[in-house]
């Protein structure tokens, strides 16, 4: 089997690392490396308890930084480290502090890499523990896409879908933009040819922006859902579970999207995707009280999203 560098980003999220390491456990990953990105609580101790405890040792290192750094500059550490400690691996694994790895699920990804030697970055299909998919392999957002998730109206989603940014799970290998950090394998010579993560993006986007290099150097992306990785969305961070109360969204989304957009197609196209997108969602917010529809936006989503738009609002990736 080829050699495999598995990166965890740890920010107070320690049992759900064990939780983790538990299902890899028994699928012989290579080297997987902890990094605990400043966690201001026992992260650290409880790891390193846990991997002396259950004798993972040999395979797992637990890497603590001095403060919290995010999620692109903690995987690119735990990828110079995987590098530094040798052999240099074949590939590097990005997996989420809240997944849980189903039997078979980094086999299928290396299998799929071995037969097609062209592509860069493969991604898991994303499930709920019950088993119900979730959509991990997406388009790069665009003016369409962005004026489609802000309307949320059935005939224009139809007319869109070439443009949706969240298609449908589909079944089948294919190709696709980007898929969900939450389990990323990459290439070596993806990190050769385009570098480490863009460290400027603090959370969120960062895997985006990184398939977006990558196809852009000639290494495409690919979803393969043979390789399942059981999600709990929204575990790490908060911002996603749609089960929890609904929080404001934070500062550094915003920030990333907008880092997103001036990197990759500058600032006249970053306004009008803002003016699609804020457009379509107060028409949307509009309708949704004539219909009655329930209300399960984040509070106060439409005027953060035009502050930061308009760069009244701090954040960590402008």
């Amino acid at each position: 089997m080829a050699t495999v560098a598995t990166i965890i980003v740890n920010y107070r999220t320690a049992d759900l690392v064990v939780d983790c390491l538990k299902s890899l456990a028994l699928e012989r990953p290579g080297r997987v490396i902890v990094v605990d990105s400043g966690s201001p609580d026992d992260s650290v101790a409880r790891l390193k308890s846990a991997v002396a405890l259950n004798e993972w040792a040999d395979w797992c290192t637990i890497l603590p930084l001095e403060r919290n750094v995010g999620y692109a500059a903690g995987n690119n550490a735990g990828m110079r480290h995987a590098a530094e400690i040798g052999p240099k691996p074949a590939y590097y694994w990005l997996l989420n502090p809240d997944t849980v790895v189903r039997p078979g699920a980094l086999a299928a990804l290396l299998d799929f890499m071995a037969e097609h030697s062209e592509v860069g970055i493969v991604g898991s299909r994303l499930e709920d523990p019950d088993g119900t998919v979730q959509r991990s392999a997406f388009r790069f957002p665009s003016i369409l896409g962005e004026l489609e998730g802000g309307l949320r109206l059935g005939p224009v989603t139809k007319l869109l879908q070439g443009w949706v940014i969240a298609p449908p799970a589909r079944d089948i290998d294919h190709q696709t933009d980007w898929v969900a950090g939450a389990s990323m394998l990459i290439r070596q010579e993806v990190v050769e040819s385009i570098g480490p993560m863009d460290e400027g993006f603090f959370l969120y986007f960062e895997e985006v922006d990184y398939c977006n290099n990558a196809l852009r150097h000639g290494w495409p992306c690919w979803y393969v859902p043979e390789s399942r990785v059981v999600h709990l969305v929204g575990q790490s961070t908060g911002v996603t579970d749609t089960r929890a109360a609904r929080k404001r969204v934070p500062d550094y989304w915003f920030a990333a999207r907008r880092r997103y957009y001036r990197r990759n197609h500058g600032w006249l196209y970053r306004l009008l995707a803002d003016a699609a997108w804020a457009g379509g969602f107060a028409l949307w917010r509009v309708r949704r009280v004539l219909q009655r529809k329930p209300d399960t936006d984040p509070p106060g989503l439409l005027g953060d999203f035009m502050r930061h738009s308009l760069g009244l609002a701090p954040g960590k990736a402008a």
